[in-house]
């Protein structure tokens, strides 16, 4: 009688706990609707990779066969490649040195650039948590663009250094790009190190460094053609002794920031969460934003400044992929290539034979297409 009297609470107690455990590890296995989500952005993600992919292949076809210097029909443009590169670019004929040297120089370039500023911009948009910031939101291309600048006014005055410009001018945008995201940092970490703060530091350092441009474009007046490209961007002065310079650096950076990929999706849960496990929030966030200011340096430095390409193309990806970034990340390069490539195409042959900025295309490109983002299907963003 004891033990049947024991037994029957001890039977509802092992009841009870049986079922919270049931009711536990439902709640942790996903419903069919978050499985389906799931499975809609994968299937989502592949499609915008391989309709990405096959863009990037015609916009590559397109754009080593036509330019404001001509236009060479796809196939033949195909086939001179094809032989210039089995000759090992020797030995050229007057169509494969058109399209070898001249034409995928600014191909191989462009892809890097698009790239590169994307990803630069996917990561700080989830540094800052705001997805309205680009890369250049911490200053970089105001302090690339002054020291750019005064580098091009001091090889004006000084002609033993003239010969070294192609490369002169990128180290020094790269110094300077560099200088202000330390500025930024600096300051910003000084007030708290707040999302905010950063975004405050970049726009406070960015008109400092604007001002000081601004004074050098003045004493520069004579070199004003050359210096207002670079500003807005332009690949008309990319060979192969820089092509690579902009591509390996642009790619290896990005697919190393890729391989964070989940620490962002970490980081993007809450500080407080990631700190809870066991992420350092404040050397990731500094050590991210250190790497996607050099990216974009490196971005810069050849071809000057291009906007709206970091801005876009991620918030896109995001609105379309969620706040993965396992999936938004190798998106953002591909869209970025394609998006490079689709503005510097239509910079070349726009006004033909005349070639425009290619920062102006992808302002113009980036504008419309924003907006109507915002404004259209900004509710669907869940980002």
């Amino acid at each position: 009688m004891v033990e049947d009297s024991g037994r029957g609470p001890l039977k509802g107690a092992f009841s009870t706990l049986r079922k919270g455990f049931k009711g536990m590890s439902e709640s942790m296995v996903p419903s069919e609707d978050d499985k389906s989500e799931v499975g809609v952005k994968k299937r989502r993600f592949r499609i915008i990779l391989a309709a990405g992919l096959v863009f990037l292949f015609a916009m590559f076809l397109i754009s080593i066969s036509i330019s404001s210097g001509g236009i060479i029909p796809i196939t033949d443009a195909f086939s001179a490649l094809v032989s210039a590169i089995s000759k090992g670019g020797e030995d050229l004929t007057t169509e494969e040195l058109y399209v070898f040297s001249s034409r995928l120089p600014r191909v191989v370039a462009a892809i890097g650039v698009g790239a590169g500023l994307a990803i630069a911009g996917c990561m700080f948009q989830a540094l800052i948590r705001n997805p309205l910031v680009d890369p250049y939101i911490t200053g970089v291309s105001s302090g690339a663009g002054c020291l750019a600048v005064a580098a091009s006014t001091t090889l004006a005055s000084l002609s033993f250094l003239a010969g070294y410009s192609a490369y002169i001018i990128p180290l020094a945008a790269i110094a300077g790009g560099l200088l202000a995201f330390g500025l930024t940092l600096a300051v910003a970490e000084g007030a708290g190190g707040s999302a905010t703060n950063y975004i405050l530091s970049g726009v406070i350092v960015g008109f400092a460094f604007s001002s000081v441009q601004t004074i050098f474009l003045s004493l520069n007046k004579d070199n004003l053609t050359n210096v207002m490209w670079w500003l807005y961007g332009s690949f008309g002065n990319i060979t192969w002794e820089n092509a690579f310079l902009v591509l390996i650096p642009s790619i290896g950076i990005a697919v190393i920031a890729m391989l964070w990929a989940r620490e962002f999706n970490l980081f993007m849960s809450g500080e407080d969460q990631a700190r809870l496990l066991g992420m350092n929030v404040r050397r990731f966030k500094a050590i991210m934003m250190v790497v996607a200011s050099v990216l974009t340096s490196v971005c810069v430095a050849f071809v000057g400044v291009i906007g709206f390409v970091g801005l876009i193309v991620p918030h896109a990806c995001r609105m379309m992929l969620g706040s993965d970034h396992r999936l938004i990340m190798p998106a953002s390069i591909v869209l970025g290539g394609c998006l490079m490539l689709f503005a510097d195409i239509i910079a070349r042959v726009a006004i033909s034979p005349l070639e425009l900025p290619v920062g102006a295309i992808t302002a113009l490109i980036g504008t419309p297409v924003f907006a109507y983002m915002l404004v259209k299907r900004g509710r669907e963003y869940d980002g």
